[in-house]
């Protein structure tokens, strides 16, 4: 059995090889954190002693590895052993331990570490060759100006006013991948994955969250640019009476707040939020507010702030009136035209409060940068749902470590509200 074979490839280090401090002063109460203390805690489900210090070695490898986080470059952190990258390798995709007891393990060692002010959403491309890889597909990625072939990882981060720990992933799937038997078998896809949009994927990691009850609710900040249908999110965290910020695609449509009078009156139609900032007195009455940024100066930014509705298919019966959210835009002062879109609730939140809770999402985009260029996000070479799954683990849990531990000097992460790298408002598809 493959337990068996972990037992016996190689023989493991102990786990005092890794038991130094990670760089930096600890970010939170009691004493700093080591990786040994860490994968105790973090991975006291799994139930062999040959399993954790394997993931101690994974772990120890993805933080101390330089460049390309490979398994056959993480193996080299364990000396005299030809065996290790086989062990590795078996651990990470064929072993079958559970994810979700490993991720509710980290969030704990974060709440316990870090004022949780925002639950935040981040979307990872993770390019790939080929068609093998589970839940690859083709897709335009604004930031690269072009259609990549790649995986679409959907994160769910715990954010402070300094920093953004992912505590859950989700991968998104399409029919190609569901809806065939032969796929799903190669890629070991569990009967519960299913083709889901990526609100549905939001709603799941953030009811999975509430659930374990680490920390109270707070807002949930979150990045809806990839697709133009936030509506089942945003009605979504409505109605589990949770405050947000959502940004939207630029085609995402909305409706004034206040319909037609009577039946009789021509109803307004959708219209994609772009176009319908740009009219009429939205267009004439936008204003100036001051931000603030990390680093102490403060930036002028030019917004629109007003209410509107979002469109919902018609339902026989329905007397409720539909719900009402502030959208907050921004306007490029230059082009003088709108480029970005939020919509939140509850709808008395002033325009620098709604930028501030915006914030957590810019710090949540550094974090996804820093993983994919220093943790390993995009170097899983393995094919599998669960090997994923396992990596983004390990992944995970090697930068709540290295940010619950420290950030040394030389890692500067921005902090700041950007206009979008797509100014044309192009579609991620």
């Amino acid at each position: 059995m493959l337990d068996e074979h972990l037992h016996h490839t190689v023989s493991v280090p102990p786990s005092s090889v890794w038991t130094a401090r990670l760089p930096g002063a600890p970010h939170g109460p009691g004493r700093p954190l080591t990786v040994a203390d860490f994968t105790e805690e973090v991975f006291a489900h799994l139930p062999r002693a040959d399993q954790r210090r394997w993931a101690e070695v994974y772990l120890a490898g993805l933080l101390t590895t330089p460049g390309k986080k490979s398994i056959r470059n993480l193996a080299l952190t364990v000396p005299r052993s030809a065996t290790a990258a086989q062990s590795l390798q078996q651990f990470i995709n064929s072993s079958p331990w559970p994810w979700d007891p490993a991720r509710r393990a980290i969030a704990a060692q974060v709440v316990a570490r870090m004022p949780v002010a925002a639950w935040a959403t981040g979307i990872a491309v993770i390019p790939k060759r080929g068609e093998h890889s589970v839940g690859v597909h083709r897709r335009f990625v604004p930031e690269a100006g072009r259609t990549v072939n790649c995986q679409l990882g959907i994160g769910l981060f715990l954010s402070s006013g300094d920093t953004s720990v992912p505590v859950d992933w989700r991968l998104l799937l399409d029919e190609r991948w569901c809806g065939d038997e032969r796929l799903r078998s190669r890629a070991r896809l569990p009967l519960s994955a299913a083709a889901e949009p990526v609100s549905r994927h939001v709603l799941g990691m953030v009811d999975a969250l509430a659930g374990t009850g680490l920390t109270p609710p707070v807002p949930v900040v979150a990045d809806l640019r990839c697709t133009p249908e936030a509506g089942p999110l945003v009605a979504g965290l409505a109605e589990r009476g949770l405050d947000f910020v959502v940004e939207l695609h630029p085609s995402q449509p909305v409706l004034p707040a206040v319909p037609a009078p009577s039946r009789g009156t021509e109803q307004p139609r959708p219209l994609p939020v772009g176009e319908y900032a740009g009219r009429g007195e939205r267009a004439r009455q936008p204003r100036v507010i001051s931000a603030a940024r990390a680093d102490g100066p403060v930036r002028h930014l030019v917004v629109h702030s007003g209410l509107v509705r979002l469109p919902v298919p018609p339902q026989p019966g329905r007397t409720a009136p539909q719900p009402v959210y502030r959208l907050l835009t921004q306007w490029s002062a230059a082009e003088r035209r709108p480029i970005r879109f939020w919509l939140t609730a509850p709808t008395d939140r002033r325009a620098d409060e709604v930028l501030s809770l915006v914030r957590h999402s810019v710090r949540t985009q550094a974090s996804l940068k820093s993983l994919e260029r220093d943790f390993g996000l995009l170097d899983f070479e393995g094919r599998s749902f669960p090997g994923w799954h396992h990596h983004m683990t390990m992944v995970t849990a090697a930068y709540a470590l290295h940010r619950l531990g420290g950030v040394p000097a030389d890692i500067v992460e921005p902090a700041d509200i950007a206009e979008p790298a797509a100014a044309d408002g192009r579609r991620l598809a």
